[in-house]
């Protein structure tokens, strides 16, 4: 007798058992494909072109300079500004974001009267597009005719009345708060729902040890929170970092570089400077510190589970 027999394996059984082990592979192959040719070969050609001299103005031509276009970014002094830009801004928005939406979620938990209608007020500012908030903001911040300088005046406050988005010391923290007041209502609906799966009998048995609300916070709500915060500080660490609307819609990276930040800066390399090249070059750096930063949260939000 056959081994294949003595197996009990026949060639039509073995092609049949590959076939099953393999058809879902075939089924997430097409998509696979999909992202592959949309996200790993762009990144592939952008980290190449860094290292060419190509230019919009004639696309056709191009030349390796090596590491030229690094070298030129580095010492350019607008792209300093920007790259520091970048990271305060990411840095306070997260930060903010979390703290914000960790208070806004506990008020938002809370069994009152009219709480779901407030829950489901609280999500417009999110819902709304990008380009709806920004137009929202630059009518309230109008030089003339803006609420807040209107509110001023009325106050007796007028001398404080400037154009904000034009000033060199309000523009940046407007750009700040309007990331504010767009995603910290996305925060705090995710760690209402997160708070929402603790159970109850955590909190009841902290309670007759005598623990009050901030212990019961800091020791219960907290770690059952850990995965929720890592993914939300992820997922806005890239976000933020790669924002490129609010500011490029209100400011355009303006006054005198007071907001740009690099999402901005690499645009107008490419598109108004036609330096395809050197733009690649800066968006490769951003890939770099985007990859560090994203291992930076995981480690600090990984170190504070363990704790």
């Amino acid at each position: 007798m056959s081994a294949d027999t003595s197996s009990g394996q026949t060639p039509v059984a073995i092609w049949w058992s590959l076939w099953k082990n393999s058809f879902g592979y075939a089924l997430i192959f097409p998509a696979l494909f999909v992202i592959l040719g949309l996200n790993l070969y762009p990144t592939i050609e952008g980290i190449v072109t860094s290292f060419t001299n190509q230019s919009l103005i004639n696309p056709g031509e191009s030349a390796w300079v090596g590491l030229e276009n690094y070298a030129k970014l580095l010492k350019d002094p607008v792209f300093q500004i920007a790259l520091w830009h970048s990271l305060e801004l990411t840095f306070s928005a997260v930060v903010l974001q979390v703290l914000l939406g960790l208070v806004l979620a506990h008020l938002l938990i809370q069994k009152v009267p009219g709480i779901h209608f407030f829950r489901s007020v609280a999500m417009i500012t999110w819902v709304l597009p990008i380009i709806a908030s920004v137009v929202v903001f630059r009518f309230m911040t109008l030089p003339n005719y803006g609420l807040i300088n209107i509110l001023l005046a009325e106050v007796g406050a007028g001398q404080l009345a400037r154009n904000w988005f034009g000033d060199e010391r309000s523009a940046f923290p407007l750009i700040l708060i309007m990331h504010l007041w767009r995603n910290v209502p996305f925060y705090a609906i995710a760690f209402m729902a997160a708070m929402q799966a603790i159970s109850a009998d955590l909190y009841e048995a902290a309670r007759i040890d005598g623990a009050g609300e901030w212990r019961q916070f800091w020791f219960i709500t907290l770690p059952n929170l850990r995965y929720i915060v890592l993914v939300m500080v992820v997922l806005h660490v890239t976000f933020t970092f790669n924002n490129f609307d609010f500011v490029f819609l209100s400011t355009g990276g303006g006054p005198v570089n007071a907001t740009e930040v690099l999402p901005t800066y690499i645009y107008k390399q490419a598109w108004n400077g036609y330096a395809l090249g050197y733009a690649s070059a800066g968006g490769v750096i951003m890939l770099v510190i985007l990859v560090l930063l994203v291992m930076i949260c995981n480690r600090f939000i990984k170190g504070l589970s363990e704790q």
